[in-house]
């Protein structure tokens, strides 16, 4: 017999997980390309097209509003007791999975397929060694069957509307929520985890020293900011219920890669054929002769 509480959650789930009617795609995504040069311990970002998407992309000011990563064919390669799951659910597609933490299904394998047809980006841990990537993906096999932090999601659901009036200071706070149990988790909070085991940064925080004398504390004081001497050299990693998707982006520690045109190395803007009615890119294009079909 399910609670008040319960049925209400259920209920709200339901709603929030809806599809939007628009979802605007800003390219289209080569799978076969896409496999080619993904790797195992890569991170996906993904813009989600639920609605709950646009609550998490307006509070993290981003792009990026879900995230998965990349496992390949470790579930079939190690024999899991999914394997067999796996491989009639998603055929050949076994051997090129994700692991993700949605709402309605908590921590699953998913085909990479999945996210073809939407936008995405792939954001590769830089010179990640090939044995701290196993321990990043051991985590994350570990965590499925894991329950989604519902109580993160409702406490997130409460700053839906109206996003301008969301003060910048408790943005931060709204994604902090939750309930804290081992046993639920997050998109990216799970990841986070998986790579603070082998000790790999996403967006670490400077730490400062603290003025040791009387009259550094003053100067500090009068000057109104710390002085050059106040970095220790030291960084201090923020708690991984507090990463979001966007910080893998932002991370100077993770490459962008450009699965699509530009890492097949053949990208010539030159010989791009552009809409004859765009006048305003046709009168700006060179004077050169392009041949239909090129």
């Amino acid at each position: 017999m399910r609670t008040p509480r319960q049925a209400f959650t259920e209920w709200m789930v339901g709603i929030l997980t809806r599809p939007r009617r628009i979802y605007h795609r800003y390219g289209e995504n080569d799978l076969l390309r896409l496999k080619k040069h993904i790797r195992k311990a890569d991170v996906i970002l993904i813009d989600g097209d639920q609605r709950v998407s646009q609550a998490i992309k307006t509070l993290t000011t981003s792009s990026w509003s879900h995230n998965c990563v990349y496992i390949g064919d470790e579930i079939v390669r190690r024999d899991h007791p999914l394997r067999r799951e796996v491989e009639e659910r998603f055929g050949r597609e076994a051997r090129h999975l994700v692991i993700e933490a949605l709402v309605d299904q908590g921590v699953i394998v998913s085909p990479l397929s999945k996210y073809a047809t939407f936008n995405i980006r792939i954001c590769r841990p830089h010179r990640l060694r090939p044995e701290d990537a196993r321990i990043v993906v051991d985590d994350l096999i570990s965590k499925i069957g894991l329950k989604y932090d519902i109580k993160n999601f409702t406490d997130l659901a409460r700053y839906l509307l109206p996003f301008h009036l969301i003060p910048a200071r408790f943005r931060e706070d709204a994604l902090h929520l939750g309930s804290g149990l081992a046993t639920e988790t997050i998109c990216s909070s799970m990841t986070a985890a998986a790579f603070r085991k082998v000790g790999f940064p996403i967006l670490p925080e400077f730490k400062r020293d603290k003025p040791r004398t009387t009259g550094e504390r003053f100067k500090a004081a009068l000057l109104g900011r710390r002085s050059r001497r106040a970095y220790t050299g030291m960084f201090h990693a923020r708690h991984p219920t507090l990463v979001v998707p966007r910080d893998f982006d932002l991370s100077p520690y993770f490459e962008i890669v450009k699965f699509n045109v530009i890492e097949e190395g053949n990208f010539d803007y030159r010989k791009m054929r552009w809409d004859a009615d765009d006048s305003t890119m046709i009168a700006t294009l060179p004077d050169v002769s392009i041949k239909p079909g090129a």
